[in-house]
Formats: structure tokens, C-alpha cells, sequence
């Protein structure tokens, strides 16, 4: 972890001139130990962000990009592993919050959320297309689903869901409508493989836009970078039109940053990651800027300021 800590530095240190002077909230992080005794579900042995991703590297990392504070987002379906976290994060004070892995259709998920949301960083859980389960779309068929969504929303805890696919952008216009108070942030909407033929591009457009009219709707715009022939792609031309449409359909108050750490690192290096979404969002002036990078989060999960320099106090 030292010699990674050493890498990320003098990677961070030439981009330094790319920081921002706003400040940074990242809303998608994930944190993990593979030194555990118990071991990690996720990611496996062989993957190349097998290593400890814990705050203090976190931290070193982004620090030259004005990252004040991050929230995690699961990454193990684990119960205890909620509780990991939340120890984790309260040794660290650059993590704001956390969303959790519980199955609202459960008998114990009650139980189970009033647990976790007596710490205020806990706020909310992941549901969507992950660790094989159900995904919503089964999930909307049952009433203990929709009775533990609207739990949630009555703690003023958000839904976070993940790996996007049209159908799931569909299913969650009818959690839209059985839920209407529930807080929902869409992950990684430009990373969506939309089919190429007209009928699913219609339906994937007619989802966005129907999702944007909710005002309780979020998107993170992450996950945005790809490789081509095993290079990373760093043009903002090559993203720009997916990024606009999310842009134009849900405005300037509803996209969040996330960067996706350290998944992203199978794509590109942190400073990569942050400066496309910068680059577009610079453009768009300091005021948008702001809003993208942390005024937003702030109404999508209302995180838990702990310490000087995290904004909104």
C-alpha cells in the first residue's frame, strides 16, 4: 500500500495545474480489505484493483484534486460488511456517508435499516442488476419491496441503483410512481448499453426523459471513461454526446460526481477520470461546476459534513 501510495503521488503531482479550487464531493467510492481474515467478495484475486482501498489512500490520491469528502458504495453483499464500513468510516473523516446492501423485501430489512440508519452515515442502500439477485423489476411485484422503499423515503434515505440497462430505467419510472417521495441516484448512466436498433433507443430516451421530470431523480455522471485497442480514451469529444443528452434532460441540478475508485482504475488513473468530467463541466462555468461537484450531493443524500473544507456549512 506504500508503494501504491507512492505511485498515485508522483502520478498526481505533474496534473496538479488540473486541480480545481472548487471543492469535491465524490458520490461513488468503494472501500474494501482483501487482507481481512474473512476475505472480500468483491473484487476477485484476479483483478487489478486487488489491493486495500481504504480512506487514507483514498485521501493521498485526490488530494490534488480538492476531494474534501467521498461516500462508499457497496461493494459486497455481506450483511456484517455495512457495519465494516461504517467502522471504517469513522476513523476517516473525509467519508461523508455510505449506502449499504440490505434487500428491502427481506423479513428482517426493517430490523436491519433501523440498525445501520441509527449512524448517520448511513445513507441509504444499492439495489439494481448486482450479486445476482432479483432485480427490481421482479422486486416491484412484491408489497414488502414497496413497503421497505417507503420506509426508506420516510428516514429521508436514498436508493442508489447500479449497472444500468433500459429495462432497469423503466422499472424505476414504476418505483417512481409507487414511491414518489423516495430519493433515487441513478450509477453510471453513460456507461448504459443501449441496443442499436430504433425501438430500444426510443424506449432508452423515452425512460431519461421520463425520469427527468421526476425531481427526485439523480444521475451520476460516471463511469464516462472507455479504452479503445487498450488505451484509455482522454478526449471529452468522445463523451461529450452522451454527457449532453444527461445534461440537457436533467439540467443542472441533478448530476452528481462520482468517480467509481477504484473500479475506474481498470480504465484510467484517478486524475484521468476526474479531469474529462471536469474539462465538460468547466465549460459550463463555476456556478454548474459547483453544482456538479458538490452543491447537488448534498440534496441527492444529505451527507454528514465532519470535518473544515467540506462545503454547504
Amino acid at each position: 500500500m506504500q508503494r501504491r501510495d507512492f505511485l498515485a503521488a508522483a502520478a498526481a503531482a505533474p496534473l496538479a495545474a488540473a486541480a480545481t479550487s472548487i471543492p469535491v464531493i465524490d458520490t461513488h467510492i468503494h472501500l474494501y480489505d482483501p487482507r481481512r481474515p474473512e476475505g472480500i467478495p468483491w473484487p476477485p484475486k484476479n483483478a487489478p484493483m486487488y489491493w486495500p482501498a481504504l480512506p487514507d489512500g483514498y485521501r493521498k490520491l485526490t488530494k490534488a484534486h480538492n476531494v474534501v469528502g467521498a461516500i462508499e458504495v457497496e461493494c459486497s453483499p455481506w450483511l456484517e460488511d455495512n457495519q465494516w464500513v461504517l467502522d471504517i468510516a469513522a476513523k476517516d473523516t473525509i467519508v461523508v456517508g455510505m449506502i449499504g446492501n440490505l434487500e428491502p423485501s427481506k423479513p428482517d430489512f426493517n430490523k436491519q435499516l433501523d440498525r445501520f440508519s441509527k449512524n448517520p452515515l448511513f445513507r441509504g442502500i444499492r439495489y439494481g442488476n448486482l450479486w445476482e439477485r432479483p432485480g427490481i423489476h421482479a422486486e416491484l411485484k412484491k408489497p414488502e419491496f414497496i413497503a421497505g422503499l417507503k420506509r426508506m423515503a420516510a428516514g429521508g434515505l436514498t436508493l442508489d441503483t447500479a449497472n444500468p440497462t433500459v429495462e432497469l430505467l423503466e422499472d424505476l419510472i414504476q418505483v417512481g410512481d409507487k414511491v414518489p417521495d423516495l430519493k433515487i441516484v441513478i450509477d453510471h448512466l453513460p456507461k448504459i448499453v443501449v441496443p442499436g436498433d430504433a425501438k430500444s433507443k426510443a424506449a432508452y430516451t423515452a425512460a431519461v426523459r421520463t425520469l427527468a421530470s421526476r425531481p427526485k431523480v439523480y444521475v451520476k455522471v460516471s463511469a464516462v471513461l472507455n479504452k479503445v485497442n487498450g488505451q484509455t480514451v482522454t478526449d471529452l469529444a468522445q463523451y461529450k454526446p452522451k454527457i449532453d443528452f444527461l445534461y440537457d434532460s436533467f439540467g443542472q441540478d441533478r448530476l452528481l460526481y462520482g468517480s467509481d475508485w477504484p473500479n475506474s482504475e481498470t480504465v484510467g488513473n484517478y486524475a484521468q477520470v476526474f479531469n474529462v468530467v471536469k474539462a465538460y463541466f468547466d465549460a459550463k462555468g463555476p456556478a454548474v461546476a459547483e453544482k456538479y461537484f458538490w452543491k447537488n450531493s448534498i440534496a441527492a443524500y444529505n451527507w454528514v459534513h465532519r470535518e473544515k473544507g467540506q462545503p454547504g456549512k
